[in-house]
């Protein structure tokens, strides 16, 4: 979106994070997040730490800090289709563990 001088300002994770819907084998949705999550001890603007959280109809599953800085909004749009692809194949189980290695693993 550009800014009033025309240049493009650049959204990172922290203002739009990345949601992704994964359809589980077994049946429900879970809902995977690439986001910069709120800290009641630190001003937002501040916040430099990238989590990836899986919720279950609104109640938290996992969550995992990943390397991602909070600019790199493509990178969290990769790792969160990763994770989606991986949930919906059976491939992980929709815990921290299982949902560790990827996000532990910077797209590349």
């Amino acid at each position: 979106m550009p800014a009033a001088t025309g240049h493009p300002v650049e959204v990172g994770i922290r203002d739009e994070p990345v949601i992704r819907h994964a359809a589980l084998p077994g049946g429900g949705t879970i809902e995977v997040r690439v986001v910069v999550p709120d800290d009641p001890y630190i001003a937002r603007s501040e916040l430099e730490t990238v989590v990836v959280e899986l919720e279950l109809a609104g109640t938290p599953l996992a969550a995992v800090e990943t390397p991602l800085a909070e600019d790199a909004t493509d990178e969290a749009t990769v790792l969160a289709e990763r994770i989606r692809t991986a949930l919906e194949s059976g491939a992980i189980e929709p815990t921290a563990e299982g949902i560790e290695k990827l996000a532990s693993t910077p797209p590349g």
